[in-house]
């Protein structure tokens, strides 16, 4: 069975809340107040724990802030176009999907499933090419959420919103300059936010296979917002929407 590591406190921590059964063993440094609390819930969650030194993680972290704790575990693994097809027969109107076309950086990606997940989400779809996957940094700035929305991988991103057209999803794409405010849409029933990359924004066919393009306003002097920002102000946007918050 596949296994990955998983680096940084809060991404360790998250983990343990919410999939302690995929951890197979961790390694943490001894030193700070934090470390010490989370190998004192790891030990009492039954993990295998192992004292580390900063040369020993690093060696394992390769390039990731480990932060001085290192999990190893069993990850959740993404879906594909069937898990979607699946999940849309069962379709209702409180269905909610995240579409990030092209997001490359994983750090972003991680706080996207965060956002996603704290919005209750279904899913989150990514293109399997020219895009973040869910790397160590992905988990990390995904701090556990991982494993708490469903991650799904297409081949190709323009089927895939033709195929949430055909069971009735309405596609919102958010692109600066449309002149039509998010604030002032229609967000309820069957809906998937898509965003675009960092550097570029949403693609052509991409736009063109939206229902409808928003934007967010921001009268401010600020001209541009990070994707897991304008994610979250969107599927929170959503939410209000039907009376899930006040």
């Amino acid at each position: 069975m596949q296994r990955e590591l998983v680096m940084g406190i809060n991404a360790v921590a998250g983990l343990l809340q919410v999939a302690p059964e995929r951890i197979v063993r961790t390694w943490i440094r001894p030193g700070s107040a934090r470390l010490k609390a989370l190998e004192k819930d790891l030990r009492a969650a039954g993990m295998t724990v192992e004292l580390a030194d900063d040369r020993a993680l690093d060696r394992l972290a390769g390039r990731v802030r480990h932060q001085g704790v290192i999990a190893e575990f069993v990850p959740r693994q993404p879906g594909n176009e069937q898990t979607l097809h699946d999940m849309l027969e069962r379709l209702d109107d409180r269905a909610l999907f995240l579409v990030l076309d092209g997001v490359q950086d994983p750090n972003n990606l991680g706080a996207c499933l965060r956002t996603a997940a704290a919005a209750g989400a279904s899913a989150v779809i990514i293109p399997d090419r020219r895009a973040a996957g869910l790397t160590p940094a992905a988990r990390r700035a995904a701090a556990g959420a991982a494993e708490m929305v469903e991650l799904i991988v297409v081949v190709n991103l323009a089927r895939c919103l033709r195929l949430l057209a055909d069971y009735g999803v309405w596609r919102v794409g958010l692109d600066a300059g449309t002149g039509n405010t998010l604030f002032g849409a229609g967000l309820r029933g069957p809906l998937a936010v898509v965003l675009g990359s960092e550097e570029d924004g949403l693609r052509r066919l991409t736009r063109e296979l939206c229902d409808e393009l928003l934007e967010i306003p921001m009268p401010g002097p600020v001209e541009s917002l990070n994707v897991s920002v304008a994610a979250g102000i969107a599927l929170f946007s959503a939410l209000q929407q039907r009376a899930d918050i006040s």
